[in-house]
């Protein structure tokens, strides 16, 4: 921080006043992006501004307070890096997931099918919140300097100073969100940006779903909503060796989904540990840049599931419906929901959503041998109550099976997985240590055996690093 900057900003305090009561002037004119301060940081914000222009000195002192670590928390426990300072990242994240008649309008259609009236809103609200983004740190530190009179802006904690953990780095959709906010950031015409915004919400969504590609269904005092997942499942379709031809299916009926062609939901039943749920995820990294959300629904919410949909229908974003382990016991009645949902009900699924289901069982409703002979004491037509606890199974367009591997395609697998790692075994030494962990675990599965491999890279770092340290070498696992 230079002092000359310093002295000046404190040269022109009394500028400050007007600029200010200028940028909470915008704030208040704004229409359609009215939302983008309509969290606690933005509205911590306009009332630091509210208080910069009356020039009420306690208030803006507590306010400032109040507006840095709300700033602090949103920065210093993230993970993507920011654009501009702390707050200036703040209003570009907001601006790029702020749902509204205009970001809506031009998410489904192109910008110059948008009404002229609404293009025009949206133009003067980006001139207006560009006078926002230009409330840098050091700019309104000293101007609580000149209304508290305590002249300290050296001493001011300046929220330009915050800095993300970004251990992991950001992922695609990060980066693109990045890229887009630092064009905006070094613009100085943001309503000549109408465009590259129009662009950015046809192709990543608005709201939450511009933000997260994983989401979950949750239930609150309030009601159901869709929670953002931070950090989802990075596995990859590279990752997973085995179920190739039964993967085929799969990702030619998300082909079909994602160019819009007619497209079945699909049910994968198989022993436990074949990759049923990693396959489904592993969807998520391959389609996510062309426009794919996973959502994660559980068993007990699927009464919901009306309600979820309506959330996504009419969206430019294509949606699968993630429901894991799906089976019911015979007192279940949440079956009749799914039911409805997937083919028999008065609404229609939306042409942007399909459900992706993984079971260990083929028939999804628990049956018993009674049921054949009587369902209830004063049940009449007891094969129709048996037939419908069938059905759903047959409400799926696609099924698909993934059985338990043998041990030779065990073996396969684990060779395949180790190469992929770089572990360097011996061929005779790898099966051999694959057959003594399979004993001592839970049988052949592709699961059992990524497990295998995960300890074996784990022993071979700790066997290198111990030895370049000089050290003892480990005790064996007790399967050895």
């Amino acid at each position: 921080m230079e002092k000359q900057a310093i002295a000046a900003l404190r040269a022109n305090a009394a500028e400050g006043d007007g600029r200010f009561a200028a940028a909470l002037w915008a704030a208040r004119a704004l229409t359609v992006y009215r939302g983008a301060l309509e969290d606690r940081i933005g509205q911590a914000m306009l009332s630091l501004l509210e208080s910069l222009a009356e020039g009420t000195s306690t208030e803006c002192v507590s306010r400032y307070a109040e507006l840095f670590s709300l700033l602090a928390e949103e920065v210093e426990l993230g993970r993507e890096p920011v654009a501009g300072d702390a707050w200036q990242n703040h209003l570009l994240d907001r601006i790029l997931l702020d749902e509204n008649p205009f970001s809506r309008k031009v998410e489904l259609a192109a910008l110059d099918e948008a009404g002229p009236a609404l293009v025009e809103a949206a133009r003067r609200d980006m001139v207006n919140l560009r006078l926002l983004f230009d409330l840098e740190a050091l700019v309104v530190a000293s101007g609580v300097e000149a209304v508290a009179r305590y002249p300290s802006a050296l001493g001011w904690p300046l929220w330009s100073g915050l800095c993300p953990i970004n251990r992991d780095g950001v992922g695609a959709a990060g980066k693109e969100r990045l890229e887009l906010k630092r064009k905006l950031a070094a613009s100085k015409d943001w309503s000549a940006c109408l465009g590259l915004l129009a662009s950015h919400y046809r192709r990543c969504g608005t709201g939450v779903f511009g933000r997260y590609r994983a989401l979950r269904w949750t239930r609150t005092r309030e009601g159901g909503l869709l929670a953002g997942i931070e950090r989802p499942d990075p596995i990859r379709l590279s990752d997973l060796v085995g179920y190739e031809r039964e993967r085929a299916l799969l990702l030619e009926n998300t082909e079909h989904f994602l160019a819009g062609y007619p497209a079945n939901n699909v049910l994968l039943y198989g022993d436990r540990g074949t990759g049923k749920s990693s396959t489904i995820k592993a969807l998520l990294n391959e389609y996510g840049d062309r426009g794919l959300r996973l959502i994660e629904v559980c068993k007990q919410h699927l009464s919901d599931l009306p309600a979820i949909v309506s959330h996504l229908r009419g969206r430019q974003l294509r949606f699968i419906l993630y429901v894991d382990d799906l089976s019911f016991d015979e007192h279940e009645t949440d079956y009749k929901s799914l039911k409805a949902v997937l083919e028999g009900g008065l609404e229609s699924m939306p042409e942007n959503v399909l459900l992706y289901a993984t079971s260990n069982r083929r028939h999804l409703v628990r049956e018993r041998f009674g049921d054949r002979d009587e369902v209830a004491p004063d049940e009449i037509h007891t094969r129709d109550t048996v037939e419908e606890k069938l059905s759903l199974s047959d409400r799926f367009g696609i099924t698909l099976v993934f059985v338990a591997p043998d041990q030779e395609r065990f073996l396969g697998i684990c060779e395949a997985l180790a190469a992929r790692r770089g572990l360097r075994v011996p061929p005779e030494d790898l099966r051999r240590r694959a057959l003594q962990w399979v004993a001592h675990q839970k049988g052949f599965s592709g699961r059992t055996a990524r497990q295998l491999v995960d300890y074996l890279v784990a022993e071979s770092a700790s066997q290198a690093r111990m030895k370049v340290a000089g050290g003892h070498l480990a005790p064996q696992h007790p399967s050895e």
